[in-house]
């Protein structure tokens, strides 16, 4: 790869990082520019099909707060993570190279300030993440998923460009469909998905409040829900007894397009559920993770939440007896669905990853003739 047209994505941890990373690669490839992906052993196992032409496995860790010990490791090993990320620098000079948050990103990102390489981080929470604020001033430019984001400096404000949330190829297909109004007598179609952190709420939670409805309102619902292997069979009983038309799975490959034939949708709010439920513009009920430092979730919910898009309830007022009475008043109303669509649709930022796209290529001052390709998402 020559300098020209090399972009080095710094990302890993989980699918929520990798995605806008993916949809950024393909953005960049559509204009010529050749990407390789530096990440951690953890993404590296499912990244094979990430669209870089080299990878590039960096040493990374989470420090603990709880033990001592442990937080000793995690430096050590970001540490590391440094080394070898220098050294890729030295060894291939990447015209500039792109962080999306968490802490596999620090090493690269860091190494390539240190060798006055030009860099570009992704913050895609409404909150500044722990990584991204330890990175924020030394990086040559920011770029945020919402247009309003706390913990910003004031210098850092100063180099931030609000370009949106990248979203996957997918993502922009399942959004050239348009909402479906609820029609007299039709099924509310229901999607229900919580993550790897979350979907066990959800398999508590969902099924009784179903259980809690009347038998005409139960009749008037069809289910799509994620549920972990070990609640399975549990979810699927409930339903099957409640004789609730439904379909339970561990993992759905294609959830922009069940996301899109959905009318209302019950989830986390990771940031990348949030851009999703934007561009495709679908209404929703948010149940933000807890306990999580940054209350990154609540806040990239209530972004959806001030404008009518979403129902924003706490994981601990989210009881059976509160999502029944909401999907009642749906059922009751199916209009306010139909506004939520369009409000949720109004946030969305279709063409986010080229956004980002142009700040990457100016920041890495690529030749002119690659920056200069497709400008326009095909």
């Amino acid at each position: 790869m020559s300098r020209e047209g090399f972009v080095l994505l710094a990302a890993g941890g989980t699918g929520g990082h990798l995605f806008p990373a993916e949809a950024l690669a393909a953005a960049l490839g559509r204009r010529g520019v050749a990407v390789a992906l530096a990440t951690d052993e953890r993404a590296a196992a499912y990244a094979h099909h990430f669209p870089a032409s080299e990878r590039f496995v960096i040493p990374s860790a989470t420090p603990s707060r709880r033990s001592p010990f442990a937080a000793v490791q995690s430096f050590v090993t970001l540490a590391r993570g440094v080394w070898r990320a220098r050294r890729l620098m030295r060894e291939r000079r990447p015209a500039v190279v792109v962080g999306f948050g968490g802490y596999p990103t620090v090493p690269p990102v860091l190494a390539a300030t240190m060798a006055m390489v030009p860099s570009v981080i992704h913050e895609q929470n409404a909150v500044v993440g722990r990584a991204n604020r330890f990175l924020m001033g030394r990086v040559t430019a920011i770029a945020t998923g919402f247009a309003a984001v706390k913990g910003l400096s004031e210098a850092a404000r100063a180099k931030t460009t609000h370009t949106g949330n990248p979203v996957r190829p997918s993502v922009i297909e399942a959004a050239t469909a348009p909402f479906r109004p609820l029609a007299a007598g039709e099924r509310l179609s229901l999607l229900v998905f919580g993550g790897s952190q979350g979907a066990r709420v959800m398999s508590d939670v969902v099924p009784v409040a179903v259980e809690q409805l009347g038998e005409a309102a139960r009749a008037r619902l069809h289910i799509v829900q994620q549920a972990r292997p070990e609640d399975l069979e549990r979810v699927r009983g409930i339903y099957a007894r409640l004789g609730v038309s439904c379909e339970i799975e561990p993992f759905f490959n294609d959830l922009p397009r069940r996301m899109a034939a959905a009318h209302l949708v019950v989830s986390r709010a990771g940031a990348s559920t949030v851009a999703e439920l934007s561009v495709i513009g679908r209404p929703s009920i948010l149940v933000p993770l807890p306990g999580a430092l940054d209350q990154d979730q609540a806040a990239n919910a209530a972004s959806l939440g001030a404008i009518g898009a979403a129902s924003v309830i706490a994981q601990g007022e989210f009881t059976p007896a509160r999502l029944a009475a909401e999907i009642e008043a749906r059922l009751d109303a199916p209009e306010t669905l139909t506004r939520a669509a369009e409000a949720a649709k109004s946030a969305g930022i279709v063409d986010a990853a080229e956004r980002l796209a142009a700040l990457v290529i100016r920041i890495g001052r690529l030749a002119q003739e690659q920056a200069s390709q497709t400008e326009t998402t095909p």
